[in-house]
């Protein structure tokens, strides 16, 4: 089990975000929703700020590249395992930030290496 923290959470069901957030529980994993948007994502309200005491495996980022800046720090004080960039919100900056800090990244789709036994 892979605690996940969702930037860019929505409670939209068309959202790439809301899928993954399905498909992490669908597959045992626990997900810590953050996002703008106000409701929930399967019963987990979505949160709005990063929390601050919980271990946190991956980072799944549906957030474009310029709206990402705002998180860097945020991100990179979780100290999280890994950081996935989902297709469109590949960053190089924070991509070599994370890395600095041990910070393992990929650059895919959570959905797909869920549905491959990849996560």
């Amino acid at each position: 089990m892979k605690k996940t923290l969702i930037l860019g959470a929505s409670p939209n069901p068309s959202r790439y975000a809301y899928r993954a957030a399905h498909a992490l529980l669908q597959n045992d994993h626990e997900i810590v929703p953050i996002g703008v948007k106000r409701g929930e994502v399967f019963n987990h309200p979505i949160q709005h700020e990063f929390p601050k005491d919980e271990e946190i495996d991956t980072i799944t980022l549906y957030v474009n590249p310029k709206l990402q800046e705002a998180y860097y720090e945020d991100i990179l004080n979780l100290n999280p395992k890994r950081i996935i960039f989902n297709p469109g919100t590949e960053n190089d900056e924070l991509r070599e930030l994370a890395e600095e800090k041990g910070i393992e990244t990929e650059y895919a789709c959570t959905l797909v290496m869920l549905g491959t036994g990849q996560y």
